[in-house]
């Protein structure tokens, strides 16, 4: 194991991984118990025992149990999770699947190894041409790299390791005379470079690329209203708005730049950092709508929500993400991001929750304006600062399944009764506040939503769903808006592109919980995309249509395959000495970053 590796803090490293792809191993089938025979008496008796334990659970607490979420990765017919008393229904095991971690790593070495094979240094990859690109015809910042290192050195890949470390240090640059995204460039490059230094206990390397590429991305900030611009050119240091939306702001690209900034200000003591970020969360705040909702637009001009989409999905899902993040990074003493969390997750109840028809799954929804019929603009009607303002679309992307792990860690931390250290494991009813056990269960309920939208030909989500309006509209819950017959082009909603969300999710559920058919969930998951994704020669591709088998390809590797879908998987096989969540966040592309305590007072650079 590398030395990088071995100073991991506070966790325990993963055995080095075989170079063979291991056989995803078989959940042994057990026989069912036979039934015995009982007296009439012995039933009632039963019964009234069990009618006793559940009154005597109200005083007690209940535990939080899964009971075969989405029944699609197993036979037995779905049943909803549930809540039953506390009478060990379960054995909480912390200790790590030496099996199916392996068969992970094994999958990252296939991706990795490819593109390090055709594409070293690019910014993506295309397993199935052999080939990379960059995203301008400048020249690339090594987007998959950077992505991937925290990676690598969670799963103790030495050699892997060693190689993309000296790409870093010889051939990464910044001096890209083109426009790169702020968001991207912060939450992958930025992100990476950081959590890179932090889990090699401070390789200095990482931490002076990323205080370069944190300079050439500043001037974003200087706009009237302190709102960052969509665009950085890199070696010009200059910022530019997104032409394509007139230039106004998307509220989830200017909301997820904190994380990174505030912990290099950290590391630093540059206060600039801290405070430029900072600044926007102030104006978004400001800009707060009566009905707490937040739209996905903001006029960086005159620092005001526009009419635009309210939606939990693209151009907003991260914003929600960081607001919780944000009060734990500093170890929960920033009040107001606390403020700001619990404000925008009562607004998500009241406004953007649903329930469909049939098997009674909690789903997110979409609010659009109206065409005004006097000058054809658009905005809300009812009134925008009405509690249901706008159309309502039952529509959900497979972004917003991170939204269920993340109410369900915001439970077992904002919304504990006593302290976060006080919640049991698995956790009882009895340890959240009230709004800490409304928020635990709407979290499992939309996971269990997102497992549901698996169960399809392939097992893999598509992009986008709708839910039906009417029990008796179609079959099913939901489905694949435009969905086209086999042999025609598909429509986008039906891609599935190695997105991270569900198993994001399922990891922060499964810390503080570890119930067992997850790992039934998890492993479905791996199986679902080796079998459809995985592409022969090396690497992974996106999927066309997930209702149709065999699968089309689309010739793309995300880079958040290696930094976010499968780190998230190996954690879920790991132990808990891995990233424990009392010491580390993650960043929206999932690289941790460690808890502190800026310079013993955020009161050194104001508050909101």
């Amino acid at each position: 194991m590398s030395d990088a590796a071995a100073t991991l803090r506070h966790r325990k490293p993963a055995e080095k991984a075989d170079s063979t792809v291991p056989q995803l191993p078989k959940s042994p089938k057990q026989a069912a118990p036979k039934p015995t025979k009982t007296s009439g008496y012995a039933i009632v008796l039963l019964v009234f025992a069990v009618l006793a334990v559940l009154a005597l659970a109200g005083g007690a607490g209940t535990y939080i149990y899964y009971q075969n979420p989405g029944g699609y990765f197993w036979p037995e017919d779905p049943k909803p999770w549930t809540v039953v008393p506390y009478e060990g229904e379960w054995e909480v095991d912390f200790s790590a699947d030496v099996e199916k971690r392996d068969a992970v790593v094994a999958a990252f070495k296939h991706a990795w190894l490819a593109y390090e094979r055709d594409a070293m240094g690019d910014d993506e990859y295309h397993p199935i041409k052999h080939k990379g690109t960059n995203l301008t015809n400048a020249g690339g910042i090594g987007y998959t790299v950077v992505d991937s290192i925290d990676t690598m050195l969670l799963m103790g890949l030495e050699e892997e390791y060693t190689r993309a470390r000296h790409w870093v240090e010889t051939s990464m640059s910044f001096d890209r005379d083109a426009n790169f995204n702020t968001f991207e460039t912060t939450i992958r490059v930025l992100g990476g470079l950081l959590s890179a230094y932090e889990l090699t206990d401070g390789d200095q390397l990482y931490l002076d690329r990323a205080i370069d590429l944190a300079d050439r991305i500043l001037p974003v900030f200087d706009t009237p209203s302190g709102l960052p611009f969509s665009f950085i050119n890199l070696a010009k240091r200059q910022g530019s708005p997104d032409t394509d939306n007139a230039g106004l702001v998307s509220v989830a690209e200017a909301a997820t730049l904190q994380l990174e900034f505030r912990y290099l200000a950290h590391l630093t003591d540059r206060a600039e950092y801290w405070d430029k970020v900072e600044h926007v969360m102030k104006v978004i705040r400001a800009a707060r709508l009566p009905n707490g909702l937040t739209p996905i637009f903001i006029n960086g001009h005159v620092a005001k929500f526009v009419s635009a989409e309210i939606r939990l999905g693209s151009r907003a899902d991260s914003y929600f993400e960081y607001l919780l993040k944000q009060y734990l990074q500093t170890g929960s003493v920033e009040m107001q991001y606390r403020e700001m969390y619990d404000d925008a997750m009562q607004a998500i109840h009241t406004s953007l929750l649903g329930t469909s028809k049939t098997k009674k799954l909690t789903f997110t929804l979409e609010l659009h304006p109206k065409r005004n019929g006097y000058n054809g603009q658009r905005c809300f009607s009812p009134p925008f600062h009405s509690s249901e303002p706008g159309v309502r679309a039952l529509k959900q992307d497979h972004l917003v399944c991170f939204l269920g792990g993340s109410l369900m860690l915001g439970a077992t931390t904002a919304g504990a009764r006593l302290s976060p250290q006080s919640v049991s494991v698995p956790p009882k009813m009895s340890d959240f506040t009230p709004v800490g056990q409304r928020d635990w269960m709407t979290g499992v309920n939309l996971v269990e939503t997102c497992v549901d939208t698996y169960r399809t030909a392939s097992g893999l989500a598509p992009e986008i769903v709708h839910f039906r309006e009417d029990i008796d509209a179609g079959v099913g819950d939901w489905y694949i808006k435009g969905a086209r017959p086999r042999g025609e082009v598909p429509v986008y909603d039906a891609r599935y592109i190695l997105r991270p969300e569900t198993v994001e999710s399922l990891f922060i559920a499964y810390r503080p919980d570890r119930p067992p058919e997850v790992s039934r969930i998890r492993m479905g998951h791996l199986q679902a995309i080796e079998k459809h994704c995985r592409v022969p020669s090396g690497g992974y591709a996106s999927v066309l249509n997930v209702e149709e088998v065999p699968v089309q390809w689309e010739d793309k590797m995300e880079t958040f395959l290696m930094s976010e879908t499968l780190k998230y998987l190996f954690l879920l096989f790991s132990d808990d000495t891995v990233l424990p969540l009392n010491e580390y966040v993650f960043n929206t592309e999932a690289h941790p970053l460690p808890i502190f305590s800026p310079f013993g007072s955020t009161s050194k650079f104001g508050s909101l």
